[in-house]
């Protein structure tokens, strides 16, 4: 089965306002946020593949210094959270929160995806 965004270049993905990458990356982070149980532990690792993917192409976008320097930070949470041993959703629910407020539009999804889960 060929990955998802796979075929995705960056020329395709520059193509969107930097509000719909960070919402499209931010919609993978939300269907990893279902995948805490054990037997989704590979459709979660999945997910943060695609969410790795789609975050280093908004990264060879070159967005403004600094937003490109807590991307890359950012980069490295969801690493650590693909690499860890066990899921950690309060981790990942810190980490896309952090994502969602990158851009004032896509804040604005803050209380409709995190804050019934509060």
């Amino acid at each position: 089965m060929p990955a998802q965004h796979g075929s995705l270049t960056p020329a395709r993905w520059s193509a969107f306002t930097l509000d719909q990458r960070i919402l499209m990356i931010a919609n993978e982070m939300h269907r990893c946020a279902k995948l805490f149980a054990p037997e989704d532990r590979a459709r979660l690792s999945s997910g943060y593949e695609r969410v790795l993917r789609l975050t280093d192409l908004t990264v060879s976008c070159r967005p403004r210094r600094a937003l490109l320097r807590e991307l890359l930070r950012w980069r490295d949470v969801v690493a650590a959270l693909y690499v860890a041993e066990r899921p950690a959703p309060a981790a990942h629910r810190a980490a896309f929160e952090v994502l969602l407020r990158f851009t004032p539009v896509a804040a604005l999804q803050i209380p409709h995806v995190l804050e019934s889960g509060r």
